[in-house]
């Protein structure tokens, strides 16, 4: 069964209890909260503060996406905030190992996310140390994009080599993740599935994250 992770970058920030107080009603398991920049992506969403308060309304998993430069000065701020799991970009690192036992000895699960342009097989002398691989199904920065379908692919060589080497690492997609598409997605060897607009503009939002819940 999959594990859904909604996006709060699509949520109502006038409603942003209301909205935390559905997603803890419903069947999500993770809390999505993309940190952006606006150097690393050209767009700046919310920071520690937002963060900090959304931890204090739920007791699900607060899974943060690090869309930023020079994550290490930030993940333990990040931690003290209420992060569960943190996923850096490889593109963002020039010390990924550094980076990802950072994160681990602070007591996170620790993740490489990864840009649409940067194939998987980057991965291959890292991967055995990380929790979590997120795969950008669209150009980071903007809800609301079309999903990638190159990214079929990437997940299902991904999926080889984590078989290969007898890793249980998730697979997480991150963008354009709709109804239609999600049960190919799971198909094709992912483990969580981040949804934003698909959920908060949807007309029942519970009901869409059971849908996604329970697709095959």
């Amino acid at each position: 069964m999959a594990l859904v992770a909604p996006s709060l970058l699509a949520s109502n920030f006038l409603r942003l209890e209301d909205e935390c107080r559905m997603l803890n009603e419903s069947q999500a398991d993770w809390f999505h909260l993309d940190v952006m920049d606006g150097r690393f992506v050209p767009n700046i969403s919310f920071g520690l503060p937002v963060i900090e308060q959304i931890r204090t309304a739920t007791t699900k998993t607060c899974d943060v996406h690090l869309m930023i430069e020079e994550p290490e000065k930030f993940v333990e701020a990040f931690k003290k905030a209420g992060a569960d799991r943190i996923s850096v970009h490889f593109e963002a690192c020039r010390h990924l190992h550094r980076n990802i036992q950072q994160i681990q000895a602070l007591g996170m699960k620790a993740g490489v996310a990864l840009n649409p342009h940067t194939p998987v097989e980057s991965l291959c002398d890292i991967l055995q140390d990380v929790d979590q691989v997120l795969i950008m199904s669209v150009n980071p920065g903007f809800g609301g994009q079309h999903f990638i379908p190159h990214t079929y692919h990437k997940i299902r060589t991904l999926k080889r080599m984590l078989h290969e080497r007898g890793l249980s690492t998730l697979i997480e997609i991150d963008g354009g993740i709709t109804l239609e598409n999600a049960s190919s997605i799971l198909r094709s060897g992912a483990d969580v599935l981040v949804a934003g607009n698909t959920v908060f503009k949807s007309a029942d939002p519970k009901a869409t994250i059971r849908a996604l819940k329970n697709m095959d």
